[in-house]
């Protein structure tokens, strides 16, 4: 067995990494802005803002790709809109498969950043208020760096995430080589085909290691982001 990527396993690793980080693109901003009003505020409707924002990691992934597919479909009000205003067609491409990636991999992100904001340094902040400093320079320049490690782990987390995900992408915008066919689903098709064991096992291992260093960089950002407010506490 050769262990040298097709060009076809080439370009579903390729179209990851491009739709992995449009998702990241996508995900992340929303998921510091609404991680800092979750971490910081109590509002009305909190608990069902914090349920539906963690709704993708307990809802089937199946049904999260109908509902995408219902809403950003050619014919779906978002999908429309999108289409006519700015041109952007998000069913059965692999703008779409960014898309399902970025939500589905938005409460992995999520946790670490909202984590991040309520473990950091409040007073800092009334300080920089005490002293005139606006709210907005104030979480520019001192909330957001000391959240900095809890956003860097969240996208990293939602990275891995995006490069491996299946049910919502394959419902959402199918199974279309070049064009949507992500590392995950040229596992599947290498799984459907009788001589496919071999590409199976390949992707297969780009998956495990990707996911592991993921992980362990992870890991390392929360440690030292551990260690850091720990000494600011001491």
């Amino acid at each position: 067995m050769s262990f040298y990527l097709t060009d076809a396993e080439w370009a579903a690793i390729q179209l990851s990494l491009q739709v992995a980080s449009l998702a990241i693109a996508i995900a992340l901003p929303p998921a510091v802005l609404l991680g800092y009003a979750l971490a910081r505020w109590k509002f009305p409707g909190y608990t069902l803002v914090n349920a539906l924002v963690h709704l993708p990691i307990v809802l089937p992934p199946v049904v999260t790709g109908y509902v995408l597919l219902v809403l950003f479909g050619r014919q779906g009000m978002l999908g429309s809109f999108f289409a006519d205003v700015f041109g952007i067609v998000f069913a059965f491409r692999w703008t779409g498969a960014a898309l399902a990636a970025g939500i589905m991999a938005f409460p992995l992100i999520i946790r670490p950043v909202k984590l991040s904001f309520e473990l950091s340094d409040g007073q800092l902040e009334e300080a920089a208020h005490s002293l005139g400093t606006s709210r907005l320079k104030t979480f520019l320049l001192i909330t957001l760096p000391l959240a900095l490690p809890g956003i860097l782990s969240g996208a990293i987390l939602g990275f891995a995430k995006a490069m491996g995900e299946f049910g919502a992408t394959i419902t959402f915008v199918s199974n279309i080589p070049g064009e949507t066919r992500t590392l995950s689903l040229a596992l599947y098709t290498e799984m459907q085909s009788l001589s496919g064991d071999a590409g199976a096992i390949r992707l297969t291992v780009i998956a495990i290691v990707v996911s592991i260093c993921a992980l362990v960089f992870s890991e390392v950002i929360s440690h030292r982001l551990s260690r850091k407010l720990g000494g600011q506490h001491d």
